[in-house]
């Protein structure tokens, strides 16, 4: 199954370093969009008004698909995290981190009842709350990891995903089967990929440079009726030379 480019995005923590003020911002935009990228998803920028965000996006030709919001506020405001998504013109955000501890299956399960009730304030104004995991959520409690214990915790219509694949393959789980068993429920995925450096670490690298098997990834992602594919990395030292690389590799792959 072949992976439809008009789903590709950008998530910006990759270029965080070049958005440190209005100017950067719009010129960043600018390169983003020459490279290819439609969309992008918002990170790393809580300090320009949604509003002005907005334009700068609209002005460089991008949309903006879904965001990442401060973990407490999805929680305790979500009616104001749902108004700021309507002013981005985007319907999913993420909860990026874990605010609470999560070394207890109350502890999990009480953060699964926040995010439901979370998710059911976002719904009601359109929009769609999604987890976004790290290597933490894969530590087992029980038979299960956290990361199981969420999702089956959580109302599936309320909370949905976005799985990292770094960041499952790093905590020891397959991406492309997690995929399939949150089929209906990824309506996000972050495309990492990774290489082992000489000091027998993971270093965050361009798409199809590295390790992960990423054809499988899309192939059950797409069944999985993703909506969009975001393209991140953590560190490059030339972000846009990476990023670049990973949009003609994604379209390399795509219809």
């Amino acid at each position: 199954m072949p992976l439809d480019a008009r789903k590709i995005a950008l998530q910006l923590w990759t270029v965080r370093d070049h958005l440190g003020t209005e100017p950067e911002v719009a010129r960043t935009f600018a390169r983003i969009r020459e490279i290819g990228y439609e969309h992008v998803q918002v990170s790393a920028l809580d300090w320009l008004a949604p509003a002005r965000l907005r334009q700068l996006a609209d002005d460089a030709g991008l949309g903006i698909c879904a965001t990442h919001e401060d973990a407490r506020q999805i929680v305790e405001e979500p009616a104001k995290v749902a108004e700021k998504l309507a002013t981005l013109g985007c319907r999913f955000t993420a909860y990026p981190y874990p605010h609470v501890p999560l070394e207890t299956l109350d502890q999990v399960f009480a953060l699964a009842d926040e995010l439901s009730r979370a998710g059911e304030v976002l719904r009601r104004h359109g929009r769609l709350l999604t987890y976004h995991n790290h290597a933490l959520e894969f530590r087992k409690l029980g038979r299960k990891c956290i990361l199981d214990w969420l999702y089956e915790r959580s109302d599936p219509i309320l909370l949905h995903a976005e799985l990292d694949t770094y960041w499952a393959q790093a905590g020891g789980a397959d991406p492309a089967g997690y995929c399939a068993r949150l089929s209906g429920r990824l309506p996000l995925l972050h495309l990492k990929d990774y290489v082992i450096s000489p000091k027998n670490e993971p270093v965050t690298a361009a798409l199809g440079e590295g390790n992960l098997s990423i054809p499988i990834i899309l192939r059950e992602a797409e069944m999985a009726d993703c909506h969009w594919y975001i393209v991140e990395q953590e560190d490059a030292a030339d972000p846009f030379a990476d990023i670049a690389t990973s949009y003609r590799y994604l379209k390399s792959l795509a219809s």
